[in-house]
């Protein structure tokens, strides 16, 4: 047994790579896009030791293009899911009581084959199969998820090197144990990184996992299983199974043993998740953790001393990468008269040499949506925004599904600030915009605060300190990750611990020491060295 207070490399976030015309990165990421898109990928059910490839095999399309056929995913059972849980708790057995150096070298491992072997592959992967352009693979699959590799064993020391002081005669020491039982970790199709790090993160403190992933998001789920087997992680820690998403919760959360669940994704299936957990308390072991992070209808407010121009690239930017399907993206904003006109031109001059197309092509900045019921949902707010005496369309409007899920950048205007596109998550290319007399901007930034049900991100722009410290105050419990001056997207781990409340989920901070204390559970141990020799207290003498 190895004995040492072990120190891990520092840790650092992961530089982002510039995939610049004549890089040696692009090349490498246009060979490894080619080759992937050329090919059929089979994507198993991951089951202990097993790969499985059933009789049911399920087509994988590119959004950009679904014609094309580039895979095909393995649809499992609930038998299969049953099978996870039972090899989950068998493995629990032997990886709940390694130690956290041990864990840590898997995942640091994994880490490095992301960001070395790997990271071409894993970027491929997400641009064909999440329809993302280079950079917005890159940031994501690439670099947040290697910094969530690293950043969680650093939290991880951190939370244990946490301990209780001790008396003279005594040595008090907490554990911090896995949790009994195994856990569940459901994750969307927009982010490989968080596809990732909901399962690994329990992991890492010693759980066992089964993981269903989003079916639009198989590509990459496939490439995070291969660098998490090649980092050494022993099989059966984290299972992951194709299967019905209502349905494999439905029988993981009727287990006994069901633990705990790590979700991303809508606010009403984790409402009903979360009632499913209540119906079924009388059955489980323990109180099951529920960590979740669901929508957002995140806003923009603009004072009247802010910059246009400022304000114009954070709405592009916030509003328009990775085709809003962000829970983060700017989707409402509130400009003051004073500044519209000016804003208005901007934005305008942006969007006008924004591309529209395949991320093939690196000079696209918007891509395709991720599949017809998404581009259903969103042109249909688009038609009735055409439709409305209140809106008038800025920019954009148009959209296209006859070769890929295309919506053009769309800009709209309201006289109307609680109107549809101002209070419901569209999860797209659409922004709406509301704009208030300049004066009243206390009336606005109440308003703000009481349009809508999610409180995820938020910005406000503003030169003038004052009306900066009347929105920091004002927007209090609007927003969990705030920003000043700058767009509501882009939280970078270790730096801007994600998540938010309200009807977005229970703001415990992905990317942050929070996190990982919801997988741990606690047991104090007090250890005494010198013993009493009667019973009796000194207050007891006559």
């Amino acid at each position: 047994m190895a004995n040492g207070f072990f120190s891990i490399p520092t840790i650092a976030n992961e530089p982002v790579k510039a995939y610049g015309a004549g890089s040696v990165e692009r090349a490498e990421l246009q060979a490894a896009y080619k080759k992937m898109f050329s090919e059929i990928t089979e994507v198993p059910q991951y089951i202990g030791a097993e790969e499985i490839f059933s009789n049911n095999k399920k087509e994988i399309r590119p959004p950009h293009d679904h014609q094309k056929v580039v895979g095909y995913y393995h649809v499992g059972t609930q038998e299969d899911v049953k099978k996870a849980i039972e090899v989950a708790l068998e493995t629990r057995k032997t990886w709940s009581r390694t130690t956290w150096q041990e864990r840590a070298a898997i995942f640091l491992k994994a880490a490095d084959l992301i960001a070395g072997p790997y990271r071409a592959k894993i970027n491929a992967a997400t641009m064909i199969g999440q329809s993302k352009n280079a950079m917005q693979a890159e940031i994501d699959s690439a670099c947040e998820l290697i910094d969530f590799l690293r950043f969680n064993v650093k939290f991880m020391t951190e939370i244990y090197a946490d301990q209780p002081i001790s008396s003279p005669g005594v040595w008090n020491r907490v554990e911090y144990r896995p949790l009994e039982g195994f856990t569940f970790a459901l994750t969307p199709f927009n982010f490989t990184a968080i596809s990732g790090n909901l399962p690994t993160c329990m992991a890492l403190m010693g759980n066992v996992v089964v993981w269903k992933p989003s079916d639009k998001q198989l590509l990459s789920a496939k490439v995070i299983m291969e660098v998490l087997k090649e980092a050494g992680l022993p099989d059966g820690v984290i299972n992951m199974v194709l299967t019905g998403g209502a349905e494999t919760a439905k029988t993981v959360i009727e287990h006994p043993d069901f633990s705990g669940i790590h979700f991303t994704g809508s606010t009403t299936v984790f409402r009903d998740i979360w009632k499913r957990i209540g119906d079924n308390i009388n059955t489980h072991k323990t109180y099951p953790r529920i960590v979740g992070e669901t929508g957002g209808k995140d806003f923009v407010m603009v004072h009247k001393s802010a910059k246009a121009k400022d304000v114009a690239i954070g709405l592009v930017r916030g509003a328009f990468e990775y085709q809003g399907q962000k829970c983060s993206a700017a989707s409402r904003a509130y400009i003051p008269t004073n500044l519209w006109a000016e804003v208005e031109k901007e934005m305008k001059d942006m969007l006008s040499t924004v591309t529209v197309g395949t991320p093939e092509d690196f000079t696209n900045f918007v891509n395709a949506v991720i599949d017809e019921k998404a581009f259903d949902k969103i042109s249909g707010y688009i038609t009735r925004a055409k439709e409305s005496a209140e809106v008038e369309v800025v920019y954009g409007g148009n959209f296209d599904k006859s070769k890929g899920y295309f919506i053009e950048p769309t800009v709209l205007k309201t006289t109307n600030p609680k109107y549809e596109s101002m209070v419901e998550e569209i999860f797209g290319p659409v922004l709406t915009i509301y704009v208030y007399d300049e004066d009243k901007y206390e009336e606005t930034l109440q308003l703000v605060d009481e349009t809508s049900e999610y409180a995820l991100t938020g910005s406000i722009y503003a030169m003038d300190a004052d009306a900066l410290q009347k929105a920091y105050v004002a927007l209090e419990n609007a927003a969990g990750n705030f920003y000043i001056n700058d767009k509501p997207t882009g939280a970078v781990v270790g730096q801007q611990p994600f998540g938010g409340a309200r009807a977005s989920g229970t703001n415990d901070k992905a990317g942050s020491a929070m996190n990982l204390l919801r997988w741990t559970s606690v047991r104090t141990v007090k250890e005494q060295f010198v013993h009493p020799t009667d019973y009796k207290y000194p207050f007891l003498e006559k």
